[in-house]
């Protein structure tokens, strides 16, 4: 088996992803298996005649598209006709879901390249950004990038590898006075690493979890955003960590102690 083709490129060969970057996903989520086995690693060889499946195919291009519907839904935020930025990309799973939605147009914006998946890639409505880092975006950056475009009036992002609390800056900084932020809070990215467990990347204590969720919103307040609302993401993190949604909105901050009872509640 040496010999043989890279798995991920395999699955797309074949018709059994969209892109390299789509099967990557579904090998880290456990969906794929190589002669009835679970694949774990994209890079393995494969032969041609292998047999191999894929579980979990619902016409997104990653379950995070699971993740921004039930926070449309459950916060009651309509993308029709709004201009969206869509931070942490990927290969376009919340990308997907706001175009479904009636968004008017959407950047899609990753610090990585060539994940994006071709038919969002070759949509009008997109604008593809790649090689930028979320953090460092301001308002004048952005013009430049989207050729002129106005200010985001939806800001929903999905972004692992770094605290929400150090982008939140540069995500207020880009959205228009009225922009509803629909992000994603990944404790795993917000404590301390004595608070992770081992090597499985997760934080097990639901007090930390929460503390983690408290800490952000404390620094979203402090920068002029208030909560409107926050929920457990109706799937986990790849690593298994449980995630959580938090919808803001710009000019209007909150009462320190108005979610508490609500965080307190999450799992």
């Amino acid at each position: 088996m040496a010999d043989g083709v890279r798995l991920d490129a395999e699955l797309v060969r074949r018709g059994l992803a969209r892109s390299r970057g789509v099967a990557q996903t579904a090998i880290a989520e456990g969906r794929v298996r190589v002669a009835g086995r679970s694949a774990t690693k994209p890079s393995v060889k494969v032969d041609a005649d292998i047999p191999i499946e894929v579980d979990g195919d619902d016409g997104y291009v990653s379950r995070a598209a699971h993740k921004l519907i039930a926070a449309l839904d459950g916060f009651a935020v309509d993308p029709r006709g709004r201009r969206a930025l869509d931070v942490g990309a990927s290969t376009g799973g919340f990308t997907q879901v706001l175009l479904e939605r009636g968004a008017a147009a959407v950047t899609a914006l990753d610090v990585g390249h060539g994940q994006l998946v071709d038919e969002l890639r070759g949509d009008a409505r997109v604008t593809v950004v790649e090689g930028e880092n979320a953090r460092d975006l301001t308002a004048e950056r952005l013009a430049e990038l989207t050729g002129g475009a106005p200010a985001p009036d939806l800001i929903v992002g999905d972004l692992s590898f770094i605290s929400l609390a150090l982008v939140l800056p540069a995500l207020t900084a880009v959205a228009h006075p009225e922009a509803d932020l629909l992000l994603l809070v990944k404790p795993q990215f917000e404590v301390g690493r004595g608070r992770v467990r081992g090597g499985e990347g997760i934080v097990r204590e639901r007090g930390d979890r929460h503390a983690a969720v408290r800490a952000v919103l404390g620094a979203a307040r402090d920068l002029g955003l208030g909560a409107r609302g926050v929920l457990s993401s109706p799937i986990v993190g790849s690593t298994g960590n449980q995630e959580y949604l938090v919808h803001w909105t710009a000019g209007a901050p909150d009462d320190p102690t108005e979610w508490d009872a609500a965080i307190d509640r999450l799992p």
